[in-house]
């Protein structure tokens, strides 16, 4: 958690950097506005891992808004168990598999009191929705009174986050563009759910689940504010609405 909050003030800062060159553009020429950009999003990697890759488009509508789209994969890192892999009845052996992908939409008003320029340049408002879905399949080997051998178990993880953001957009070189979304907060409905392909005793199931919740707890940013994790130690299985976030940084290019 700690290498994701440094890199993702270490991106802030090389974005506030560039803003020097934002005011030598303000003697150049008038130039053709470009209506769309397109754009990589360079946090969720940094905070989900790399096999989190996600793409954008932003399009501009009239002088002062503009809509954007934004799709790709969606990964956490990979399970362990605190405090190594190995437990004296819980192993967590190879062979994971996943598949899941990001899909989010905003809607933006650029303030035209606060901006010099038209969008999509300057700050910005306006409501956004995103949802984030995920399913991992992981191996273990499990050694209790009850049970001895692999087992399998499969976790579903769906994010449906609605609400509000306040960002601010930079143009540079009339072509390239670095986005920061600030502030998003929303409200979140968050799906866990877990399954076993054994018949197990629920002490055993339970100390499954718990293996999951606390490796999920540190590889996820923010699992332990947002999840009941008491329930799903106890069934496999969560179902809740809390607080959301939202948090970008966007590096796109304009045509």
């Amino acid at each position: 958690m700690k290498n994701h909050i440094a890199s993702i003030s270490f991106c802030i800062i090389i974005c506030l950097g560039l803003t020097g060159l934002v005011g030598a553009q303000d003697t150049l020429p008038a130039k053709k506005q470009l209506k769309n950009t397109a754009r990589i999003n360079l946090t969720s990697p940094l905070i989900f891992g790399g096999k989190t890759f996600i793409l954008g488009y932003e399009r501009t509508i009239g002088k002062h808004q503009s809509f954007t789209v934004n799709f790709g994969t969606f990964s956490i890192p990979k399970l362990s168990l605190i405090g190594g892999i190995n437990d004296t009845s819980v192993t967590l052996i190879g062979g994971s598999k996943e598949k899941g992908y990001h899909i989010s939409a905003d809607y933006r008003f650029y303030l035209r009191k606060e901006n010099k320029y038209n969008s999509p340049r300057g700050v910005y408002i306006g409501p956004y929705y995103s949802l984030n879905t995920f399913e991992r399949t992981n191996n273990w080997d499990l050694n209790t009174d009850n049970f001895q051998g692999n087992v399998t178990t499969t976790f579903n993880l769906d994010i449906n986050t609605i609400g509000a953001q306040l960002g601010y957009q930079f143009v540079l070189w009339n072509r390239m563009a670095v986005d920061l979304i600030l502030i998003g907060p929303g409200l979140a409905n968050y799906k866990l759910k877990a399954s076993i392909d054994a018949e197990l005793e629920q002490g055993d199931k339970e100390e499954l689940f718990e293996k999951i919740n606390d490796a999920l707890a540190d590889k996820f940013p923010g699992y332990t504010f947002a999840f009941d994790d008491a329930e799903f130690k106890k069934s496999g299985n969560m179902n809740t609405t809390s607080v959301g976030f939202r948090y970008i940084i966007h590096l796109g290019f304009r045509f």
